[in-house]
């Protein structure tokens, strides 16, 4: 299946914000878009694949990883047993940390989240975070076990409302290895909520976060 690319452009930013930050350059992985169908277990894998089409289409050749080839750099790091490899285990921002490590010798920053109060806390961080190192974050959570790939971030003075461009890996459509093309459109995918903007306040309150900060800036990127 062909991939979409940035789905967020065309998107209507929120509102009264005077700073906005998008990353782009991304493909969008998503449930079952490469044949296998990971529905239950598998975002955290397409988050990380998101993350590394940035990545690729930035100044690395090196294409984004198969679920397969996920499990198998885990596994030969030492993070997990080799019974991982085939599993349908989840994995979180740690293992997209691993990953991308190893792949293209990029450090990832885990910036943990007590709980969803005290996220608005440290927007300053993330927004140092694409000022500096512009790269995809993906987003995980402890009761909020859905990973999110974090696209940009829009700020208001006015209101003093910060939010996050959340990209959700869990969109499912049929596909076959041998499509081309994906049925659906970024205008669709933008009504139906797999791309948008949130505001800060909207997280899970009660939840830790763990959100993977590559620190692409080792790149040396223009």
């Amino acid at each position: 299946m062909k991939l979409l690319q940035d789905i967020h452009e065309g998107l209507d930013p929120p509102p009264n914000c005077d700073e906005i930050i998008v990353s782009s350059g991304y493909e969008y992985y998503h449930y079952n878009c490469d044949g296998v169908d990971d529905r239950g277990w598998g975002c955290g894998y397409r988050t990380l694949q998101t993350v590394c089409s940035w990545i690729s289409s930035k100044a690395v050749s090196q294409p984004a990883p198969s679920l397969h080839q996920i499990q198998e750099i885990l596994v030969a790091i030492g993070d997990k047993e080799k019974g991982f490899i085939g599993s349908k285990e989840w994995i979180g921002s740690v293992e997209v940390g691993l990953v991308i490590d190893k792949l293209y010798d990029i450090p990832c920053k885990i910036l943990h989240v007590s709980n969803g109060y005290q996220l608005n806390s440290h927007i300053q961080e993330i927004r140092n975070h694409f000022l500096s190192n512009q790269s995809i974050l993906m987003m995980g959570g402890e009761s909020d076990t859905s990973s999110k790939g974090i696209v940009g971030l829009a700020t208001s003075s006015l209101t003093s409302d910060s939010y996050l461009l959340v990209l959700d890996p869990h969109y499912y459509e049929l596909s076959t290895l041998d499509d081309n093309e994906q049925t659906t459109t970024k205008s669709t995918l933008q009504r139906d909520g797999w791309i948008q903007w949130r505001n800060i306040n909207s997280f899970h309150l009660n939840t830790f976060y763990n959100i993977c900060l590559p620190q692409t800036k080792v790149l040396n990127m223009t």
